[in-house]
């Protein structure tokens, strides 16, 4: 079913993207602030075994990947380094706007395929207690002050962009 594909390139690209910004953040941390490492390699290796179940189910049924994966890949590398460079608070509220972002559209999909394919239901259901888990770190961990919502607007409209572009590509 044309949909079902587009929802597992579209997640399969957004994971990219994730790790992506996973890995400037630990970069940039590791100068700035070493202490934020063990925990952002933790969400790192969560987001790199969702982007394995996505690309085994691409592989297995034959689906192509996103044509914008070097978009996401860029893009989460360059929003990952920005926050990274803005310290501790900028990384949190950029996960949690991921996150809630990423939540809010993986809701739709899960509702989607429960009716149209359970074994792509089952796998974007197994990645969302991960997604949970990292927007609540962000929420307690980051600043609501004034100065961040500008960081969290940007993050959720560049998020929301990124994923309607992969459903067109």
């Amino acid at each position: 079913m044309k949909e079902v594909d587009r929802i597992i390139r579209v997640d399969h690209a957004g994971e990219l993207g994730a790790i992506q910004i996973y890995n400037a953040q630990i970069l940039v941390s590791r100068i700035l602030q070493r202490d934020i490492v063990p925990k952002l390699e933790d969400m790192l290796r969560h987001e790199k075994e969702h982007f394995e179940r996505f690309d085994q189910l691409l592989k297995k049924r034959k689906i192509r990947h996103c044509y914008a994966l070097v978009i996401w890949a860029m893009g989460g590398f360059v929003l990952g380094a920005f926050t990274g460079l803005l310290g501790r608070n900028a990384i949190w509220v950029c996960t949690s706007s991921i996150e809630t972002t990423v939540l809010h559209h993986l809701e739709w999909q899960l509702a989607f395929l429960k009716e149209h394919d359970l074994d792509a239901h089952n796998i974007v259901l197994s990645i969302k207690a991960d997604e949970e888990g990292h927007r609540e770190f962000g929420q307690v961990n980051g600043s609501d002050s004034i100065m961040y919502r500008p960081i969290f607007w940007l993050v959720r409209k560049s998020t929301e962009c990124a994923i309607w572009l992969s459903t067109k590509l």
